[in-house]
């Protein structure tokens, strides 16, 4: 009896610290979820749904049809909004033609004023002529009257053609100030078109990224306005939230290999990695997280969203948010010993060294 004793000893112990050994490079827990970014489709533009191009459970690729708004009313305002542009050209070219006779006009007042202050220079020569002809008794005062007469006449032809000058360019002032004003007019009519044209593409509702149709809400006549979720859509771009205790993440690092059974496919076995641990536990982003710096304390282990990547799922498998997932994280890259010998084991059977 002693011996059967002793025999259970030598071989239960050293079978109890390899189990043990290769049992503490592993953690696992069955708090754990597939999680992913799912989001509620909706349109930005208000109207009529005239058509649903996807149907429940559907794969759609990124820039997929999902939903179509009746754009009559759209392309309409987006018709208006190109006539208010095309006449805020009209009305630029026309102000430029404007302009370009009234250049025109300018050059011409400025022609009359350099003949008039020509004639004015003959004018002055005349009138001084004459009058050094009466002081010396050659000439007649009223032939040096009617030259002075037509001095001050030819002065005011200057001044009357400096002043039609001058209205002249102001009037090209003018001209490029409503230019300004027309050119302001434009962009608005600029910006206004091409809203119109923004919520045109709109009444197509098209998905973001590639993902799964989910809890499909739309039908055709239904009225929708914006805002109003069509559907829900889960990416393809899914994971795993494992909630560890906080004593199991001693030796978890991120890159670490994890093998993962989901309850909905119970023989099969995914693989992934460790991508990263959420710097504080659950409960401390939760919508009341607890106070415990008032009442009573009870110290309670508390659970860390941990988040694992699966490498490569099988396509064959319809995994979405909130299917359950035992995940095992291999936390320690040494092999433990009954790995070794496990590893051993073929070659000394075979005689191996």
């Amino acid at each position: 009896m002693l011996t059967a004793g002793a025999l259970v000893l030598i071989v239960g112990a050293p079978a109890g610290y390899l189990y043990w050994d290769h049992t503490s490079h592993f953690e696992s827990t069955d708090d754990a979820f597939i999680a992913a970014r799912q989001f509620a489709v909706a349109p930005q533009v208000a109207g009529y749904v005239t058509a649903v191009a996807v149907t429940d459970n559907q794969h759609v690729d990124r820039g997929g049809v999902i939903a179509r708004i009746d754009e009559r009313n759209y392309r309409v305002a987006l018709e208006l909004a190109d006539a208010q542009v095309a006449a805020a050209n009209d009305n630029i070219s026309n102000i430029d033609a404007q302009i370009a006779v009234q250049e025109a006009q300018v050059g011409e007042a400025n022609a009359q004023v350099e003949s008039a202050q020509a004639a004015l220079v003959f004018a002055q020569e005349q009138a001084a002529r004459y009058q050094d002809l009466v002081r010396t008794g050659s000439g007649t005062v009223q032939n040096a009257q009617q030259y002075s007469s037509g001095l001050r006449q030819q002065q005011a032809a200057v001044l009357t053609a400096k002043a039609s000058l001058a209205a002249a360019q102001r009037q090209v002032g003018a001209l490029r100030a409503q230019r300004k004003s027309a050119e302001a007019n434009l962009s608005e009519a600029e910006a206004q078109r091409d809203q119109a044209a923004l919520n045109l593409s709109y009444t197509i509702v098209t998905a973001a990224q590639a993902g799964k149709i989910a809890n499909l809400s739309a039908s055709v006549g239904e009225y929708a306005t914006t805002g109003t979720a069509l559907t829900m859509f889960v990416p393809d771009d899914i994971w795993v939230t494992a909630n560890f205790k906080e004593t199991q993440l001693d030796a978890m690092r991120p890159g670490q290999p994890v093998t993962m059974h989901i309850d909905a496919y119970p023989e099969r076995t995914v693989r992934g990695h460790v991508a990263s641990v959420q710097p504080g536990s659950g409960v401390a982003f939760s919508l009341l997280p607890a106070e415990n710096a008032t009442g009573n304390y009870v110290k309670i282990v508390q659970r860390v969203p941990v988040k694992i990547v699966m490498d490569n799922p099988p396509a064959d498998m319809t995994l979405g948010p909130g299917m359950s997932v035992t995940p095992t994280v291999r936390t320690n890259a040494a092999p433990s010993l009954w790995e070794k010998l496990r590893a051993r084991l073929p070659g000394w059977i075979g005689g191996g060294g």
